[in-house]
This record gives C-alpha cells, structure tokens and sequence, in this order.
C-alpha cells in the first residue's frame, strides 16, 4: 500500500479554535531509536533479553496476521512499526480524523523487571518524547503533548520525573501502570501524588497487562482468549478506585488528578451506587471518609472513551451517559493507530447534544491546561 503524505503548513497568524482534544494516541519507538537513550548496562541487558525471549501478544486484532493489533495504513512504508512515524501520525490523526491535540501515551517498549530498570526505562521514555516527538522539527505544528512516564514501582524515583519534566510546556500528564501491588492507597506511594499535585498535573494509567507474571489481571487468572480480556479488563481499575477513596488517598491529597485510559466507563455508574450503599450503612467511622464515595469519583476521576460500548438502542448508552454524569468524568480518546480506533466524528455523534462539547475537548483543555486555539493549518478536516 502506497499513502501519499500531504504537507499541511501553518496559515500565518491564524488561529482555530479546539475542538477535540485525543487523551490516548500510542507513539512507537522506530528500530533503535530508544536505545541512544537508555544507559548502560541497561541497555545491554534489554537487547539480550529480547533476543532471548519472545514478546507475549494478548491483544491481537481480527487480522492480526497482518496489522499486529494496529490499523494496517499506519504502518510507515519504510517497515517501521504502527505509530513510529511522527509524520503520518500527524497526517492520520490531525489532518484526516481531525484531531485538534494529540496526547501522547507511550507503552512498555523494553522488558524492565527491576526497579532500576523499570526506571531506566522510564528515564529514557521521556527523554525520547522530548527529542523526537516533542521538538520543533516533529512538533513544529503544537498539537503533540507528551506524558511524563513514571516508574510507580520505585516512587521516589518515579516522583523525581515528575519534578524533571512538570515544567515542560509538552508534558501535560504523568503516566503509570495498575497492575503493581500493593495497590494505589498504600501510603508508600504518596511521593507521587505529592509530585502531581504539587504542579497541578494529572496522574494517568493506561491499561496494561501481562508484564507481571504473578498478578494477573483476572482475579481468577489468565484469560484464556482475547475475548476474556476485552470484557474483563475494567476490573483492575475498580479495584484501584476503590483503594484511591476508602484508603483516603483522596482526603489526603484532595486536588488530586486520576485518569484512567482504555479501562471502559460505564461500569463506574454501578461501583458508585454500590459504594454509596455500603458507605451509608457503615458510615465515617469504619472508613473515616469525609463526603459519600461517589463525590470522589465525580471531582478526582476522568475516564476515556475508547472502548465505546454501544447497545443496540442508542437510548441505553444516552441513558447511561446522563446518569453516570459523563459530561463531569469522560475525555474522549481515540487509541489510535489500534485497529479499535475510534474516529472523532464517529463517537462525537453518538454523545448527548449538552455533553458533546465537554467529552470531546473541555474537559480536556481545563484538566491538561491546553489551549483553547491552536495554530490553523492548511487542509486539515474539522471533525466536531
């Protein structure tokens, strides 16, 4: 396949308003191209242990013969991976599907299994997104934001890239896995939410699974097909919901800010009437929370739109929408370049007319401090 890349320019001194900011695109390393940025003897020791091992696939697409769980036109022509090339992201993402701002959300793209490694990752993740993602020569347009990749396993150290890269006028989140125990309420993670909420910079967790052999994300296991974990996979954020509220962790940083991306949304309707429930009937004393669980849930916790479960009758999903109050807790996002890409302007016409504005970009622009207009280019696709 042959994509021809246009080469949209800025219009002088024109601005356009945003109108959809994407909480969930995956960048990808091109071959070699993290490797400058991890030290030695990390790096070494990555490359033989990938040598060593092959890669574990738990997310593999209806063709996954062909696209590696990626859309089959994102791959570069030059062979590079889905996502490694910052050009036709930009030309798919922003200039095609209309995207106004991209937030980058890098994976795991190195096996770090210790805590020095975890964060020699880390270090190097972050350095690459500011060198070949986030510079004037890849970014020279402004619509990629970076996040600061944070090793939650050592959380001092995790805590010292918060303070390296809050200030940076591309870094708009910090990034963390769930699967660690013990889980998020645990005090000993504190220098982290401490970090965040000390330069007002919200804390995001991609779903991630299979790095830790040992805690699975099923309660009862691995899954046994792809199918298992695409309805399942929630479970892992409802439990670090509920340690986030009934630990405190909330009264003890309440101007913290928790994003959860690619967990699924509607199930938090549900856990919020059942918290409540059993929060009235034990009330403060057993838990020494200050208001009813699912206050937290509605001014700490954002969720993204992808995966968008959509009933067969449209008036399920509205229903769920309104009662959930999506307008106040959902971000949209696309996950791009998966093959489970959702356009903008598909999942914009399936929102609540009063909704559509704060799902699709407000609620992205106050919570990441984005700009409200970003420069107008020529030729790009207004999608919302």
């Amino acid at each position: 396949m042959t994509i021809e890349l246009q080469h949209p320019q800025l219009i002088p001194g024109q601005t356009v308003p945003v109108r959809v900011v994407d909480c969930d695109v995956h960048p990808y390393p091109r071959t070699g191209e993290l490797a400058p940025f991890i030290p030695e003897p990390f790096r070494t020791r990555f490359a033989r242990r990938a040598q060593d091992s092959g890669a574990e696939i738990y997310y593999d697409a209806p063709d996954f013969a062909y696209s590696g769980a990626m859309r089959i036109d994102s791959y570069p022509q030059d062979g590079e991976f889905a996502g490694s090339d910052p050009e036709l992201l930009f030309q798919q993402l922003i200039i095609e599907a209309g995207s106004d701002i991209a937030i980058l959300g890098p994976g795991n793209h190195a096996p770090g299994q210790t805590g020095d490694e975890v964060h020699a990752l880390a270090v190097a993740t972050n350095r690459w997104q500011e060198e070949c993602w986030l510079d004037s020569t890849h970014n020279w347009h402004q619509r990629f934001r970076g996040s600061i990749v944070a090793p939650i396993e050592v959380p001092e150290a995790a805590a010292r890239e918060i303070e390296a890269w809050a200030e940076h006028p591309y870094f708009v989140q910090v990034l963390i896995t769930a699967e660690p125990r013990p889980a998020w309420g645990d005090p000993r993670y504190n220098p982290i939410w401490e970090a965040a909420v000390r330069h007002d910079i919200p804390v995001s967790c991609h779903l991630g699974r299979g790095r830790y052999n040992e805690l699975p994300m099923s309660p009862v296991g691995f899954m046994t097909y792809n199918h298992d974990l695409m309805v399942s996979y929630s479970m892992l954020a409802a439990n670090q919901v509920m340690s986030l509220i009934f630990d405190g962790v909330f009264d003890r940083f309440p101007s913290l800010k928790i994003v959860f991306i690619e967990h699924g949304f509607n199930w938090i309707l549900p856990l919020m009437w059942r918290m409540d429930a059993i929060f009235e009937a034990h009330g403060v004393p057993e838990t020494g929370l200050r208001r009813k669980p699912s206050e937290y849930v509605k001014d700490n916790i954002w969720f993204t739109t992808q995966p968008l479960d959509y009933p067969e009758d449209k008036l399920e999903l509205t229903n769920a929408l309104h009662w959930m109050e999506a307008d106040k807790l959902l971000l949209f996002s696309s996950d791009y370049p998966h093959w489970t890409f959702d356009d903008p302007q598909w999942v914009a016409k399936h929102m609540p007319d009063h909704m559509r504005d704060a799902i699709m970009f407000q609620n992205g622009i106050d919570l990441f401090h984005l700009p409200k207009e970003v420069p107008s280019l020529l030729g790009q696709k207004r999608a919302v």
